[in-house]
This record gives C-alpha cells, sequence and structure tokens, in this order.
C-alpha cells in the first residue's frame, strides 16, 4: 500500500533569477511487498542532489562551459563543491544523450595531465568531429588496448582508418585490435619534425658563428618556423634579411616550404617521385637533420602514403583543435587534479549544450 508525505525542500528556479525559494512538492512512499519496507519514489525532475532541480543543475552546467568553477560558484552564492558536481551530472547527461559511438575514422593523441610525463590517451570521432574517448595510464600498447576493448570487437571491426603520429605501440595495438584499418599519419606532427630540423640547423649555425654575423640569427626562431603567411610585414622583412645573411639557412627554409607539396599528390607514385627528388637534393648541402628527418619519412612511408588515397582525404586539423582546447580547459583550472572531471569535461567540450 502507499501513502504520503508532504515534504519541504530547499530549490532554485530560474524564472526567479537569483532569488532563492522553496519549492513544495509530493514525495511518494511505497511499502514494498515482498520486504515489508517503506521506498520513496524517484522524482524525475531532481538533480543527484534532491535539494536542486535538473533545469537548475542544467543552468550551472552550461554556464561551467565558459567560465570557472569559482566564478559561478561566487554568481550563484554557492559552494565550489556543489557546482562542480552539478557541472558533472550536467556533462554526464550529455554523453548520454549522444549516445555510444560507432566510428569509423578515428584520431589517436596523448596529452599531458601533469609533470613527469604523465599522459592519457585522446580518441575522437574524425567524422563527427567530438572525442570519443579519454584514458588509459600511459601512452604504452596496453594503455591503446584498453580503447578496442571498451569500443567492442564489432565497432572496432568498423574502423576503416586510424590518423595518428608515428608513436608505435599506437600502430600496433591498432594493428592487433582492428587489422583492416588503414593507418595514416598525421601531417601536422610530420611536419613538426621537419620543423624541428629548420631548429636544429639554425642552432647549429649560432653556434658556427661568432661576433657581429651571429646578429641576422638571434632570436629569429619563430620567424623561420612560422608561415609565411602568418607573419607581420616587420616578420617578413626579417626573414628576408636572415635568408640573405645566411646561405644554408636559406637552403633549409626553401626544403621546408617545399615538402609542403607533398600532401597535395593524390596518387602514391607522384608523391613517391616527389619525395625521392626531395630527398636528393639534401645531397653535398651538409643538412644532418634533414637527412634524419628523410630516413624516418622513409621508415614509415606507408603511413603517409595513405594520404594520397581520395577517401583519406579527412580534416586533420581536428585533433590539433582539440589540443588546444584541452590546454584552455587546463589552463582555466590551473591544473585539475580530479582526473574524471577532466574526463568529462574532455569527451563534452565538442557536443552541443542541453
Amino acid at each position: 500500500m502507499g501513502w504520503y508525505d508532504r515534504r519541504v525542500r530547499k530549490a532554485r528556479d530560474l524564472s526567479c533569477g537569483d532569488t532563492r525559494i522553496y519549492l513544495e512538492f509530493e514525495v511518494r512512499r511505497v511499502r514494498c511487498r515482498s520486504c515489508g519496507k517503506v521506498k520513496r519514489e524517484r522524482l524525475d525532475f531532481l538533480a543527484d542532489n534532491p535539494f536542486y532541480t535538473k533545469r537548475f543543475a542544467h543552468y550551472v552546467g552550461r554556464r561551467c562551459r565558459s567560465a570557472t568553477i569559482k566564478d559561478i560558484a561566487e554568481e550563484l552564492h554557492l559552494g565550489w563543491d556543489t557546482v562542480k558536481a552539478l557541472e558533472k551530472q550536467y556533462m554526464a547527461a550529455q554523453l548520454a544523450k549522444a549516445g555510444t559511438p560507432g566510428p569509423k575514422v578515428i584520431g589517436v593523441d596523448e596529452i599531458s595531465i601533469r609533470k613527469g610525463h604523465t599522459y592519457r590517451i585522446v580518441v575522437s570521432d574524425l567524422i563527427r568531429e567530438r572525442p570519443i574517448w579519454f584514458g588509459g595510464e600511459d601512452r604504452s600498447e596496453a594503455s591503446m588496448a584498453k580503447f578496442y576493448e571498451w569500443l567492442g570487437d564489432k565497432k572496432s571491426r568498423g574502423i576503416r582508418l586510424a590518423v595518428m603520429d608515428m608513436w608505435k605501440p599506437f600502430r600496433n595495438a591498432t594493428n592487433a585490435r582492428a587489422p583492416q584499418a588503414a593507418i595514416l599519419f598525421d601531417k601536422f606532427h610530420i611536419m613538426r619534425h621537419l620543423g624541428e630540423a629548420l631548429d636544429q640547423v639554425r642552432k647549429a649555425e649560432y653556434a658556427r658563428l661568432s661576433g657581429k654575423d651571429r646578429r641576422f640569427i638571434k632570436g629569429q626562431k619563430y620567424t623561420l618556423l612560422s608561415n609565411r603567411e602568418n607573419l607581420t610585414l616587420k616578420g617578413r622583412q626579417s626573414l628576408k634579411t636572415l635568408l640573405a645573411a645566411n646561405k644554408r639557412l636559406n637552403t633549409a627554409y626553401l626544403l621546408k616550404e617545399s615538402f609542403a607539396q607533398m600532401w597535395s599528390y593524390e596518387r602514391e607514385g607522384w608523391a613517391r617521385r616527389f619525395f625521392d627528388n626531395w630527398r636528393a637534393s639534401l645531397k653535398w648541402q651538409r643538412l644532418k637533420p634533414y637527412e634524419k628527418f628523410a630516413d624516418m619519412i622513409d621508415r614509415h612511408w606507408d603511413g603517409i602514403a595513405a594520404y594520397c588515397k581520395p577517401e583519406n582525404k579527412v580534416s586533420l586539423g581536428f585533433v590539433e583543435g582539440l589540443n588546444n582546447k584541452i590546454r584552455v580547459i587546463q589552463r582555466r583550472a590551473y591544473g585539475l587534479r580530479d582526473e574524471e572531471y577532466l574526463r568529462l569535461k574532455i569527451l563534452t567540450c565538442m557536443l552541443p549544450a542541453l
């Protein structure tokens, strides 16, 4: 048999702004026929914290997408822990609404969550442009395998393309758990390696020269590494002066700029011919960092040639954009010690607001 008990509980109503009010509602209590205990019926409009409604929890969650927990707590006169709990409930509701992913094209990358080489793996659905998994204990093959265990064998077999850097454990785990998936190495990571090679040439030239000859190189690291179209007028003038003053840096810079042509080819044979010619042009240039870079490209050619196939032309910039967004989340919170909270923030950062 059931009976009713009227209770008064504190709650907030958005229609009243910041005004504190009290809502009255009936809580139904039902006596269980099997065990004889009296149990309370759950009310759908209440948040996990019974002092607040779900509507208010969602309001707090939406506000926390663009502000810190501390700011929202001060604005709404709530405790810091209360705001955090309400936001976590909101993000869990976002994930539940998004449903279980079944990705066809995935992007794999790692992020550092604290000092001391502490990494976690982030896997994204590159077609829907949203992160779908955050986890692992490091960036090892065993940690990467946890993603495929979470996804399941059936959905793992549905992956046709995996975009990643040239980290061998990621490649090994993918080959073992999703052997049908083609592996494509992220061109942004490859160009980053080439930028590092150019910087090594710059450092070697600075060490080789002395006196006034160094003044053209000093402080020009980012002028060399930036795209020419992103430079200001002053930056372009500095770059022109630097390249005119140092022949080896001029050669290294032109080689770096010309390598970007690699990504424009739509057939592997043409791309290979371009790379062989580019590599041959290194002869007699005495650019050791570039020779090491060319050897690395040769060793990982299969993952680079995959970019030539039309079906593999996916938006590779999403992974880099996601990394920037994650760094903003970490900076805003001055570091996050609650890893579950960080996981929810990352997985929901691209989802629409409720």
